[in-house]
């Protein structure tokens, strides 16, 4: 398995047993302003990670010289969508307690890193979907 696949799915590991336990401080009313860092580290942490790994690792070759395209596209969508979950997890319960212009824009920030993963990885990853 390459080296990023793995990274895509032990990341994808690491934020579902993160959401897990947020998940239990929201349920015991420890948490205040956690809801939306649960839910995306559940869709972008766990299952959008889960399904890149898995896509890079098993859609067709793209070329015998670049199975799995451009390795440095992959890893920009790595970085760029754990980059914006990061900025998510840290500015979302601080606009929704203390809302500031820094902590918005952070906001707006995280989704375009986010939105810029997810269009890499569709360019990287369209060529390996066509016939036999």
């Amino acid at each position: 398995m390459p080296l990023l696949t793995r990274t895509f799915i032990k990341t994808a590991m690491i934020c579902f047993a993160l959401a897990l336990m947020l998940g239990i401080l929201l349920a015991a009313g420890v948490t205040n302003g956690f809801f939306p860092v649960y839910i995306h580290l559940l869709v972008f942490g766990w299952l959008t990670q889960l399904i890149f790994g898995v896509a890079l690792w098993m859609f067709p070759k793209y070329s015998n010289e670049k199975p799995r395209g451009y390795e440095t596209l992959g890893w920009w969508s790595y970085a760029l969508l754990n980059s914006g979950l990061l900025l998510r997890a840290i500015a979302e319960p601080i606009q929704s307690t203390q809302p500031n212009p820094l902590s918005g824009w952070t906001l707006v920030l995280s989704a375009i890193f986010q939105f810029l993963a997810g269009l890499l990885f569709v360019f990287n990853t369209w060529q390996r979907i066509r016939e036999k």
